[in-house]
């Protein structure tokens, strides 16, 4: 039947953040692949770039057994270096590194290639652009010897997605030398958008007015919106992740997203039954409390409510700046009767953990008063520059005795090895109260899904895709009974939205425990909503329409 649904028998999917953690899209895919995993189990192969060739890889386990006969072609034949092996994640999916390197004496004639077959511009590149179109021509290669090698036909239902503009480039490379794989491209964030924004623009109200060629001139990234740009256009399937972002994609790229995939979450994070709940919830406090305590030389206790907000370091896209001002506002606020503590979560140029501190929480160590500086846990390289202390200086914090609200700096990956907390971003984001993140621009935001996974009840905005999906569970503005509470968020509203923050965190230090018993409880009924088991159906749209356009593409042919 002409109208029934394909669906892929092999799925290649490739990103800069295979095996590899960096940001949002980690995230993406590595919550996704157990789901891809139980129907296709080991064809679903994830490519990425190789960086751990002289040491060890925690997230990569190396097998000289999988694929060994393909991958002795590959270098022989292909001239490709791979290393095959599993991702070290639910559901260990295979994951393919590639060993890019070796093909970066080929640049100019990759920029060349892109130019002749798909008027990719690569003239004004700079930065990381060589090195992502590098790999990403690599990364196509390898992907096309693996159909190769096993005879793939058009009958296999082979689809390749790319991940953002680092990937475009196998994108095209597939669709012109392997027409027989459906290509989707998904772009996370626009680049010309996250420049505007982060470049201090306005992009909301103005988003009509903006042309995107203009923009990148502009803004300096003509060659990574030129490669976007034209796997937008050129590929079977173009996606993006919410439909804020696709209004962005329409303006910008000239091109309306064929399929929006809203990032869904794995809740095999979460530690389970509830006594173990309990129990990790209860030590992720204990731990917070210590280090602050210690830092700051005070006695705060279990009914301190402790606030954070976490990502990556993008001072305003992030609402870091509106999140401190709202901080501010609630140290002078006369209703506030609780003791707030306050953690920022987001990794700058970090040195190392603060000696004094490490030093301070020895259990033999017995310390008087703060430690010099009661706002930061480890050493940053050019802290005179670091925006946070900056306004946290402007601003006359600096965590006095008298101050009810204090506000903590943690400047570095939480890993487990950042030499304080010593345990990752989730162990301690289980202890948290209530988070924050006020995002300015947030095509989808991985960080309020996190913290209503664990039952944090948090504060975002409708300019996050997640703000506006959690506004559409409730049919109009989701409040923090919810679980979570969606602000409205615009170019020029920063004081409104920051008054908005400050009354919300107000308003949850007064309920009583039933209270915010029912809030935890409304933030994992979010949470739930947005497991991978519904959003998973998108992808499936998504390889249905990829497929079908490869097979008109291929008739055409």
């Amino acid at each position: 039947m002409p109208n029934q649904a394909l669906t892929p028998s092999y799925i290649f999917e490739s990103s800069w953040e295979v095996c590899n953690k960096v940001g949002g899209i980690y995230t993406v895919l590595s919550t996704r692949a157990r789901t891809l995993q139980e129907v296709l189990k080991d064809k679903v192969f994830f490519v990425g770039p190789d960086f751990w060739l002289d040491k060890k890889n925690p997230l990569f386990k190396e097998s000289k057994t999988l694929l060994k006969a393909w991958r002795e072609h590959a270098k022989k034949t292909d001239g490709i270096s791979l290393r095959v092996g599993r991702w070290n994640i639910p559901g260990e999916p295979i994951a393919i590194l590639v060993d890019f390197a070796p093909f970066m004496e080929e640049r100019d004639r990759i920029f060349g290639w892109a130019w002749e077959n798909f008027g990719v511009d690569s003239l004004h590149a700079y930065g990381d652009y060589s090195e992502s179109i590098v790999f990403s021509w690599a990364a196509g290669k390898a992907v096309e010897s693996y159909v190769r090698y096993f005879g793939l036909t058009e009958g296999d239902n082979v689809v390749f997605q790319a991940h953002e503009w680092q990937t475009c480039l196998a994108s095209l490379y597939i669709n012109k030398c392997v027409p027989e794989v459906a290509t989707i491209f998904t772009t996370h964030a626009t680049t010309v958008g996250r420049s505007i924004a982060g470049n201090g623009k306005p992009l909301y109200d103005y988003l009509f007015a903006y042309n995107g060629d203009q923009m990148a001139d502009e803004l300096g990234v003509q060659a990574k919106h030129s490669v976007e740009k034209c796997a937008a256009h050129a590929v079977d399937c173009f996606t993006t992740v919410s439909e804020i972002t696709g209004k962005e994609c329409r303006q910008l790229l000239a091109k309306q997203p064929d399929v929006i995939l809203m990032n869904g979450f794995e809740n095999a994070f979460v530690p389970s039954p509830a006594k173990a709940f309990n129990e990790a919830r209860s030590e992720a406090r204990a731990s917070l409390l210590r280090v602050a305590n210690t830092l700051m030389g005070t006695q705060l206790d279990d009914d301190t409510l402790i606030v954070a907000t976490g990502g990556r370091y993008e001072y305003r896209n992030k609402g870091i700046d509106v999140f401190v001002d709202a901080l501010n506002r609630l140290r002078f606020d006369e209703r506030l009767e609780r003791r707030v503590l306050a953690f920022v979560m987001v990794p700058a140029w970090m040195k190392e953990a603060r000696q004094d501190l490490v030093q301070a929480l020895k259990p033999q160590t017995k310390t008087a008063g703060a430690l010099p500086n009661p706002r930061i846990t480890h050493e940053l390289h050019e802290p005179w520059n670091d925006r946070v202390l900056g306004q946290m200086d402007w601003l006359n914090i600096h965590n006095a005795e008298h101050d009810n609200v204090k506000i903590i700096f943690v400047p570095c990956y939480l890993d487990g090895t950042d030499g304080v907390f010593n345990q990752c971003y989730y162990d301690l984001l289980i202890g948290v109260d209530l988070t924050v993140f006020p995002s300015y621009y947030e095509p989808w935001g991985y960080t309020p899904v996190e913290s209503v996974a664990f039952h944090v009840p948090c504060i975002t905005t409708d300019l996050a895709g997640f703000g506006l999906w959690a506004n559409s569970l409730k049919g109009g503005a989701s409040e923090i009974e919810d679980g979570v509470k969606t602000i409205h968020r615009s170019d020029y509203n920063f004081e409104e939205v920051s008054e908005a923050i400050k009354d919300t965190i107000l308003q949850f230090s007064l309920l009583g425990k039933s209270q915010v018993t029912a809030a935890r409880r409304a933030a994992g009924k979010v949470a739930d909503a947005a497991l991978w088991k519904h959003f998973i159906r998108y992808y499936y749209e998504a390889y249905d329409f990829a497929l079908k356009h490869r097979n008109a593409r291929m008739n055409d042919n």
